[in-house]
């Protein structure tokens, strides 16, 4: 089913009315909409969006991310396949760390104009990512975490990143985890 047909069925399932009067009734509309959609539908939508605003970075970025969701679509399991949006989350972040790598490498070669073009495309990535865990969340979970699996030593160290990487589901860096892992079992 197209997309806007979708969208409507939707707003008759709930009983959201669709109003065309005011921008205000619009947006509460859009807000309902999008929080319903999967991450692949608010990019095609967001696409959609680039294109009537002539948005030329934005358009780019959503571009090769709706790509590298197709990619990963058709390597998981054929053509028509869709991901959830754990996976879809999973191929982000991957481009999302490109961005990153991109911007150190650039900034260590004295190219500041491109690193500044990377940030930006970074910062449109980061809009669907779930909000990154603080230092202190992190360090709380490896806590909590640590004493789950019953561990007292960095030999059981595994354990541990696995049980971690099982509940931060991607919100918090491995490198951060692996860290404070290492400093409270040591």
């Amino acid at each position: 089913m197209p997309r806007s047909r979708r969208a409507a069925s939707l707003c008759v399932a709930f009983g959201v009315a669709r109003q065309r009067r005011g921008s205000q009734d619009r947006q509460l509309h859009l807000d309902y909409v999008v929080s319903r959609m999967t991450l692949q539908e608010r990019v095609d939508s967001d696409l959609k969006e680039a294109m009537r605003a002539k948005n030329a970075t934005k358009l780019g970025v959503l571009r090769m991310l709706k790509s590298a969701l197709k990619y990963a679509a058709i390597a998981k399991s054929g053509a028509e396949a869709e991901l959830s949006d754990a996976e879809a989350a999973q191929v982000i972040r991957k481009q999302a760390k490109q961005r990153q790598d991109s911007i150190e490498s650039f900034e260590k070669g004295g190219r500041a104009e491109l690193a500044e073009k990377e940030k930006e495309e970074l910062s449109i990535l980061n809009g669907y990512l779930p909000q990154p865990m603080s230092a202190d969340e992190v360090s709380k979970i490896v806590r909590e975490t640590i004493a789950e699996a019953g561990a007292t030593s960095r030999a059981q160290m595994g354990a541990v990143m696995k049980a971690l990487q099982a509940k931060v589901a991607g919100r918090a860096d491995g490198k951060a985890l692996s860290a404070g892992s290492a400093r409270q079992l040591s």
